[in-house]
């Protein structure tokens, strides 16, 4: 069991959480992800992490409230226990001194974005970090982001704050010549990204989040194609070069499974003050 130490809404529906876990605290790394289970026949989620504290040792992770699984989770308080974390899993990020950094993160992967312009800065780059967002009220951690970036960019959807939209990446790259990308956020965002900065013959490295179950390479679930090979998003990643991801495979195998998550999370909706038991499959 790992008990919640700390529990923090960055933006509606996007929670932090911060657990007692020493043995997986002192193992991590910035690029790695936990495998998060919660209840008797709770799934599998695979969670990038966010942070983590030795001293303390504490590990933390953000997650989106948007199916049944997740939303259960985010009704956990402080103080009350996960039942099952595994991890770290995946390799950690390459990170050393590379010179001029970009890291651009979008919706809650802007979470452990933060952690790699952290370990990009403390490593001695000059790091500009891009939070991306849907709209104003989902941009997240800024304050934060200006802790760790000698530079900092807010682009939105709808241009609500900031730049609307990632365009204005192909002038700033324009302006500077950075030697190193690093992206985290939805699939099409990584994409887009991806296709901007190759131009440029920038090392673009992207975190994905494929459809995944045990996360340690025996399953097969989590399969991407990079370079034209199969390769597992666990045990060969999580972070892979973003121009040569085949990311409209990616989105198609991503939602291969949408029409059942969307109705597992309607019916948990619907049970959710149920007391007869149903909302527990």
């Amino acid at each position: 069991m790992y008990k919640i130490v700390s529990k923090t809404e960055l933006v509606p529906k996007i929670k932090l959480f911060e657990v007692e876990a020493p043995d997986i605290a002192a193992k991590s790394h910035p690029g790695q992800f936990l495998i998060v289970i919660h209840g008797e026949k709770g799934e599998r989620i695979p969670l990038t992490i966010c942070g983590y504290d030795t001293k303390k040792g504490t590990v933390s992770f953000a997650f989106h409230e948007v199916g049944k699984t997740t939303k259960d989770l985010g009704k956990l308080e402080q103080g009350q226990e996960i039942d099952n974390i595994t991890g770290p899993l995946g390799n950690p990020s390459e990170i050393k001194k590379f010179g001029k950094v970009l890291c651009v993160g979008g919706s809650v992967m802007i979470a452990p974005l933060l952690l790699q312009s952290k370990a990009m800065k403390e490593a001695g780059n000059h790091v500009t970090t891009v939070l991306g967002a849907r709209s104003e009220p989902f941009i997240m951690l800024e304050d934060e982001a200006k802790k760790y970036s000698d530079q900092v960019y807010v682009a939105t959807d709808d241009g609500s704050k900031g730049y609307k939209g990632l365009d204005f990446l192909k002038e700033l790259l324009t302006k500077e010549k950075f030697d190193r990308c690093v992206v985290m956020g939805p699939v099409i965002l990584m994409k887009d990204v991806s296709e901007i900065t190759k131009p440029y013959n920038i090392p673009t490295m992207v975190t994905l989040t494929p459809i995944m179950i045990d996360g340690m390479g025996m399953c097969g679930v989590c399969r991407v194609t990079v370079e034209g090979k199969m390769l597992f998003g666990c045990v060969d990643g999580a972070e892979f070069d973003g121009h040569q991801v085949d990311f409209d495979e990616l989105i198609l195998r991503q939602r291969t499974m949408l029409p059942e998550e969307r109705l597992s999370s309607v019916l948990a909706d619907m049970h959710g003050g149920c007391k007869c038991g149903r909302n527990k499959a």
